[in-house]
């Protein structure tokens, strides 16, 4: 196996999420389209909200990894494919740092991924779309150990 190889099956498989650990945390924050994210997280951490699609929250983290910011959850984390869903919170550095190589071929990995899959259902009933609000917000409140949802 390569090395891009290897990096990108390590990326994709691995870090799927890794715990923040502890409320509160400084250095971070959670961009999200997902309105109960916001909700639940806004005013325990610092929570960036854009009523987008999957794909452009997925362009903003991109951005903001240009800038230097880190990521520091997967962006395709869960088993509910780019394409199936229209939510998405992802967990990135607070502040911008040193450039993250890493960050930026996981994220631009993702998007890619994204595009293969496309939209496959673009017109959820609420009760659907609600289901995969809560699925965004389970696979977040995981990575930041929240106890309840």
């Amino acid at each position: 196996m390569e090395q891009s190889e290897r990096r990108f099956f390590v990326s994709r498989f691995f870090i799927a999420f890794f715990r923040i650990g502890g409320k509160n945390c400084m250095g971070m924050m959670i961009v999200t389209n997902n309105e109960r994210v916001k909700e639940k997280f806004e005013g325990e951490y610092k929570v960036n909200f854009y009523d987008v699609s999957l794909r452009e929250i997925l362009i903003i983290v991109r951005d903001l990894i240009h800038k230097g910011h880190k990521l520091y959850t997967h962006p395709l984390s869960g088993s509910v494919k780019p394409g199936e869903t229209v939510f998405k919170s992802i967990i990135v550095s607070d502040a911008p740092g040193k450039f993250s190589e890493e960050s930026l071929s996981i994220i631009e990995n993702s998007i890619i991924t994204c595009d293969k899959f496309g939209i496959k259902f673009p017109d959820l009933p609420d009760n659907i779309k609600a289901d995969f609000q809560c699925i965004d917000l389970t696979l977040i409140s995981s990575a930041l150990g929240a106890d309840n949802i």
